[in-house]
């Protein structure tokens, strides 16, 4: 029975390598289409969003364990993993988490920011995930470079997962997220070091450091993958029963900030997940005020949440920006509106706008 078992497995697993090497293109159009349908179902099926998400967490424990893993399936199964086939498994891991943190990267990201250099390098890695030349001819055999394409990876896939799963707040989210891409990378990076115990010892000590401070100085460039804004306005009066926006202007006069005006966001996050974030209203690059908000994950079309501001400066005339951040100062998106001294203008419709275009500054 054993042997049967071992035959059938070895069978499956020589079948899907040859299919592989046939048929790459197959592959890398599987984690392509998967990927985007995972963040389609964001919106539709959260739970199964929470499976997927799991599944991606397993499959980096798989290759942080591949060692472990090839043993005990040579102890039990007789038989040893090709090491064209434990490549080919690394690639299309990368290939299936790459597409799937994409499109929440690319809809969150402020892309008049730092953040689109992050995503900008998501974008291209998983470019590079299925291009075969590319992976295995100029990314493979270069490691230093290949170990820092693996830890961004797991890094990006932790910063998705984590806030779906466990509703984690996202400065917690990305600290866990730093700490697992370095504990999954920092094992391949010993095993390639050519040096004594003692000298390898003290360079992934300082690698781990080295790389938990680049992280902590860069999260503001990094976009809070699961937090993005749907709609977005500037109005002076709320409908606070229903909680949308009565009116909604481009541009706001000088004797309107007397009465007061209100920035308008909503915000989508993972169902369960509780969170603070803050309006941070600038005034030609000052920062001049900032609001703490509270907004909890459930409802599709964003949580609905404002702030109200009074006090202006004496010259409030020019342009203004509202950064949505988290408590991390990870920026969720912006706000832009011009104070002018002529009367205000309003949008032809009453509806907020659409995110992430914002308003557009004049």
């Amino acid at each position: 029975m054993m042997l049967s078992v071992r035959a059938r497995i070895t069978a499956l697993v020589e079948w899907l390598f040859a299919f592989a090497q046939r048929y790459p293109f197959a592959i890398a159009l599987f984690g392509f289409v998967s990927g985007v349908l995972s963040f389609v179902m964001v919106e539709r099926n959260q739970e199964l969003v929470k499976v997927i998400a799991i599944l991606m967490l397993v499959s980096w424990v798989w290759l942080a364990s591949e060692v472990l893993l090839t043993r005990g399936i040579f102890h039990w199964f007789g038989f040893k993993l090709p090491p064209a086939l434990v490549s080919f498994a690394t690639q299309m891991v990368h290939q299936e988490s790459l597409f799937f943190v994409v499109p929440f990267f690319f809809i969150t990201t402020a892309w008049n920011s730092g953040q689109m250099v992050f995503t900008a390098f998501l974008i291209v890695a998983a470019f590079v995930s299925i291009v075969d030349p590319i992976y295995y001819r100029w990314l493979a055999p270069r490691r230093w470079l290949y170990f820092i394409y693996h830890g961004v990876t797991i890094f990006a896939v932790s910063l998705t997962a984590l806030p779906i799963i466990f509703q984690l707040p996202t400065p917690k989210a990305y600290l866990y997220s730093l700490l697992i891409a370095v504990a999954l990378t920092l094992p391949n990076v010993a095993r390639s070091l050519q040096l004594v115990w003692w000298k390898r010892f003290f360079a992934v000590i300082l690698l781990a450091a080295a790389a938990g401070a680049l992280g902590l100085l860069m999260r503001p460039w990094i976009p809070p993958a699961t937090l993005w804004l749907t709609e977005v306005a500037i109005t002076d009066e709320m409908n606070t029963e229903d909680r949308v926006p009565m009116r909604v202007y481009k541009k706001v006069s000088a004797e309107q900030l007397r009465n007061g005006i209100y920035a308008y966001t909503a915000i989508h996050a993972p169902r369960g997940l509780n969170e603070r974030i803050y309006h941070v209203w600038t005034h030609n690059g000052k920062v001049i005020d900032k609001v703490a908000l509270h907004i909890s994950g459930a409802r599709e079309a964003g949580y609905r949440s404002w702030s109200r501001k009074e006090n202006f400066p004496e010259d409030s005339v020019g342009r203004w920006n509202i950064r949505v951040v988290t408590e991390a100062n990870q920026v969720i998106g912006i706000l832009r509106f011009r104070v002018v001294a002529a009367p205000a203008t309003k949008l032809p419709s009453k509806e907020p706008v659409t995110a992430p275009e914002s308003l557009p500054s004049e």
